[in-house]
Order: structure tokens, then sequence, then C-alpha cells
């Protein structure tokens, strides 16, 4: 009947992309889109199961602190220049790709983060995106299409493109505030839990 339990399966078909990695970033970032009747949504990597009620998440992470769109921070990384490092040090992505986005950043006004900063709009710059909480409300679906405009438009490494896209959306709209609640990793952690995406067998065959 396309349910497993209380969960209905929609299958997403004619996905733009050949490459899977920016394929599935069409429902991570434009679930309001593909589901115009939902109010809210939640996204979590396949890697990842969820440990607590949904709405109990909502509540928690939206409607308690009133916010729009609620994403983690980096548990290891805070500045776009040590995420572009990182990357590029396990090969991720091509690396005159991730150059040629990183430029383009740097020409556009990204600086590096400073945590002493005073006024700072964001507690990181490099997410933890493989757990997002949102209303769909106007700012949050604009911001939500401007971040897959920078993967469609650059790498899929979306990490990169965090910080860039929502100061830039603060800049351009200094009269829309957009209530962005970046929590720490540790709560991230609390309510999901990670699942390897191969199981090694716990009792392979005898060798011969």
């Amino acid at each position: 009947m396309g349910n497993i339990g209380l969960w209905r399966i929609i299958v997403v078909k004619s996905l733009p992309y050949v490459d899977m990695r920016k394929t599935g970033k069409v429902p991570k970032f434009l679930s309001h889109r593909l589901f115009p009747s939902a109010r809210y949504s939640i996204w979590i990597d396949s890697k990842m199961r969820l440990n607590a009620d949904p709405m109990l998440i909502i509540e928690y992470f939206l409607w308690r602190t009133r916010s729009e769109y609620a994403i983690s921070n980096h548990y290891d990384r805070h500045c776009v220049w040590e995420e572009v490092a990182q990357n590029k040090r396990l090969n991720k992505y091509n690396h005159t790709a991730i150059d040629e986005q990183f430029i383009f950043y740097q020409s556009d006004g990204l600086v590096k983060f400073n945590e002493s900063a005073q006024n700072l709009t964001l507690p990181s710059f490099v997410p933890e995106g493989s757990f997002i909480v949102r209303a769909h409300t106007p700012m949050s679906n604009l911001f939500s299409c401007l971040w897959f405009n920078e993967v469609d438009g650059f790498t899929s490494r979306d990490q990169l493109s965090f910080a860039y896209t929502f100061l830039k959306l603060k800049r351009m709209n200094p009269a829309r505030p957009f209530y962005l609640n970046m929590f720490k990793d540790c709560e991230r952690r609390a309510i999901t839990k990670l699942f390897h995406h191969k199981v090694e067998d716990s009792n392979p065959p005898p060798s011969l």
C-alpha cells in the first residue's frame, strides 16, 4: 500500500542529475516544492535514523526557539577555509571545482569565521547538514532555493556554500528577518542514530 507503519512512501522520479550526490540535494533542499501542502519538513541522511517523535523535534528546534530553520554546526570545523582544506585532503570533489567556488565566494565578500567578532551572525560557518528541520515559510523556502542554486552551480559539497548563502541572504534582505537556529551538534547526535551504509556480516562464511 506504499506505507511502512505510519510512514507513507513517496517515490520522486525524473530527477535532473546523473551525479547522485547532486540528485540527493533535490529532496534535501526543495521539500517545499516536492510537497507544497506540507507546513514542515525534517531531512535526515540515509545513514541516520530518528530516535524521537518528529512532532517533538519540530517543537524543540522550531517552536521553542521561534525559528523557521534549524541545523546543527559541524562537530569539528567552523571556518569555510578549514572545510575547503578538508574536502581537498579527502578528495571529496574535484580540486579545481572547489577552488573556483571558493575564489568566487571570497570575491563576493566571504571572510574567515571569527568567533570573537561582535554581532556574530552565525555560531559557525560550517554546518552538519545531515539533519535539517524546516518550517515552510517564505524566507525558509527562499534560503533553501538559494542554497540549492549554489549546489547546482558549483560543487555538491553543501557545507562549502552554507555560510555564503546565509550571509548574502541577510545582506540582500536587511528588512526581512530570517530566524535560523544553529544548534550544537551534540543535540543532533542525541536524537539520531548513525548507521553505516555497508554493514559487515557478523558471521562470515568460513574460508575454503
